[in-house]
């Protein structure tokens, strides 16, 4: 099982040392080089590796630790995300309600991963209603 947080910043750091603290490799990235933050990383642990983007979403669990307006970029760095778990801990506090588009937050963030069909949003890798 491998693990990724996309995002450094104060959440994705508490997740980072959360890993450290439990010996367990995690990738780490941002839209920004590695080398950018690889001092941090190093500053939290061996067990946290700096990664570009589309490397650290090859992880079969990611985590989104993200900014809200984030999200579409990130959603395009794989062409689908069939067979990831992903588990966002970004919230929207701030953005205002009309980017939201009338739904909940996350709701919004979740339709950038899923795809769209007759009975809604479901998962990729989901069959059925």
């Amino acid at each position: 099982m491998s693990y990724a947080i996309i995002g450094f910043g104060k959440i994705g750091h508490a997740l980072a040392k959360a890993f450290a603290r439990k010996g367990i490799e995690v990738s780490v990235a941002t839209t920004r080089d590695p080398e950018s933050f690889a001092a941090d990383a190093a500053a939290i642990g061996p067990t946290i590796i700096p990664k570009t983007l589309a490397e650290a979403v090859k992880a079969d669990i990611v985590f989104l630790a993200v900014r809200f307006e984030a999200h579409p970029g990130v959603a395009k760095a794989l062409p689908t995300w069939q067979g990831k778990t992903i588990i966002d801990v970004t919230n929207a506090y701030g953005v205002p309600p009309e980017e939201l588009g009338g739904l909940p937050s996350q709701v919004r963030r979740a339709s950038l991963y899923w795809r769209k069909t007759g009975q809604g949003l479901q998962p990729f890798g989901r069959r059925g209603p």
